[in-house]
């Protein structure tokens, strides 16, 4: 078996509510809390504010033959789970998808974003 304690980045797995997807690539996340704007008056910088900010996982999915692209339209309350190259595993419960999903012909691929309440990395 080869050594894999250096390898950081390539191969991910997706799974959403526990089933598995083909993952195509291009997938991203971010597990921020808050989300800051730096307010700026004619004078001078003022300091900023401060929102919550919704946990966010998204990538791009092959379209192979048995996959309905209307169920990730649907998805409103699932667990989205990833294990990356690196051994982390992201996960966010009571996701839900954002933007309409298209699907591209040429390569039968289409982007899906989830959002949630949060995202964590392990």
């Amino acid at each position: 078996m080869a050594d894999t304690t250096n390898r950081l980045a390539g191969v991910a797995y997706l799974t959403v509510d526990g089933t598995n997807y083909m993952l195509a690539g291009d997938f991203a996340y971010s597990v921020a809390k808050v989300a800051r704007e730096t307010l700026v008056g004619q004078d001078r910088v003022h300091g900023y504010s401060e929102k919550p900010a919704a946990g966010k996982m998204s990538c791009t999915v092959r379209d192979s033959g048995g996959l309905s692209v209307a169920n990730f339209n649907a998805m409103t309350n699932v667990t989205v789970t990833v294990e990356l190259a690196n051994g982390k595993t992201i996960v966010g419960r009571n996701m839900w998808t954002v933007e309409a999903q298209e699907v591209k012909t040429a390569e039968a691929t289409f982007e899906v974003k989830w959002e949630g309440f949060s995202v964590e990395e392990a």
